[in-house]
């Protein structure tokens, strides 16, 4: 079963339990799957449709914060509403212990021993963390902390 098919059977199930904001996301997220198919020209891989979905949640978190800071708290509400639901649709995020181990291993892999590796290091540790969702900033920010403290001498 493809994601786009458990996308629709829940956007079934919601319809039936007239669940409207979980309807309307699941209609965002299909609406969004399709015209990524579309772009492509043809049926997503399930990496690609992470992907999407990735994007979708960097969408909402930002709105959560333009719409916190001009003091739309209501519309903030709904925004973190959503990115639950989207959440539910995601593979597990690494721990910290994974994404750490990931890091070091990328390090040693690249032989990286200042922050100019930087980005060797974290495409390394995004191969080793295939499959679970990872937050860019955050792998970013972790990425940049070990490499500072290398730079060290750490």
């Amino acid at each position: 079963m493809t994601f786009l098919d458990n996308i629709q059977k829940d956007l079934i199930r919601a319809m039936k339990a007239k669940d409207e904001l979980r309807l309307s996301v699941l209609r965002m997220v299909k609406t969004a799957l399709k015209n990524k198919e579309i772009e492509k020209m043809k049926p997503l891989e399930d990496a690609e449709a992470v992907q999407v979905l990735q994007t979708l949640m960097k969408q909402r978190r930002e709105s959560v914060e333009q719409f916190t800071k001009g003091g739309r708290m209501d519309l903030a509400e709904k925004e973190t509403q959503e990115i639950t639901i989207i959440e539910g649709y995601l593979p597990a995020a690494p721990s910290e212990a994974e994404l750490a181990a990931a890091i070091e291993g990328a390090i040693v892999e690249t032989g990286a021993k200042s922050l100019k590796e930087m980005g060797a290091v974290i495409k390394a540790a995004r191969a080793r963390l295939a499959g679970k969702t990872v937050d860019g900033k955050h792998l970013s920010d972790r990425t940049r902390q070990r490499l500072a403290r290398l730079a060290q001498g750490d």
